[in-house]
């Protein structure tokens, strides 16, 4: 189930949830955030390679290339087992910015994007089928969770890919990790 949260700033205990699409796609597209939900135009097997993933959903792919000028696109996977899954998660947890569009289309699995816009704090749970779009120079940060699994796809315009700019701050120590965030939908 996706789902928002919106937090003053300041005070991390203090957020309104939704998990209605249409109200957390509308609230996203407020501040400039492009949220979505995709299918795959045929059955995809758990071990799907990214050629395959890629071409189950090309015609969403297609319309956001030609939408936005998007130059790449891969497919990043990530499980529990990864060797350097806990340094990969400290390096998205500070919060930073990009001069390029971070999107990401979530094909399985999960993770918690916070969105920092003037003095509120969007927290974004992404699930299976959905594509987040966070606009160049918007500050954020990422979880993938202390056992991440997930499967992405990523589309850039920029040759040089994920390349952030981190602003210092510790803000992101503040709000709940994923499991945290997650742990407090049951």
């Amino acid at each position: 189930m996706s789902a928002l949260t919106v937090y003053p700033d300041n005070q991390p205990d203090l957020g309104e949830m939704s998990t209605d699409f249409s109200a957390i796609r509308d609230q996203l597209n407020a501040i400039g955030v492009q949220f979505e939900r995709w299918a795959a135009n045929c059955e995809l097997a758990a071990d799907a390679g990214q050629d395959t993933v890629l071409a189950a959903y090309s015609d969403s792919i297609d319309r956001l290339k030609q939408q936005y000028g998007f130059q790449s696109v891969d497919v990043i996977s990530l499980n529990a087992d990864h060797p350097d899954k806990d340094a990969i998660r400290q390096k998205f947890l500070a919060e930073h910015i990009h001069a390029d569009f971070e999107v990401r289309f979530f094909v399985e699995g999960r993770g918690l994007f916070y969105l920092h816009v003037a003095d509120k704090v969007y927290a974004v749970l992404c699930e299976q089928g959905d594509l987040i779009s966070v606009p160049a120079d918007t500050t954020h940060w990422f979880d993938m969770g202390e056992n991440p699994l997930l499967k992405c796809i990523r589309l850039f315009i920029t040759p040089d890919g994920w390349v952030a700019d981190f602003t210092g701050s510790d803000i992101a120590k503040s709000f709940p990790t994923l499991d945290q965030y997650v742990a407090g939908l049951s």
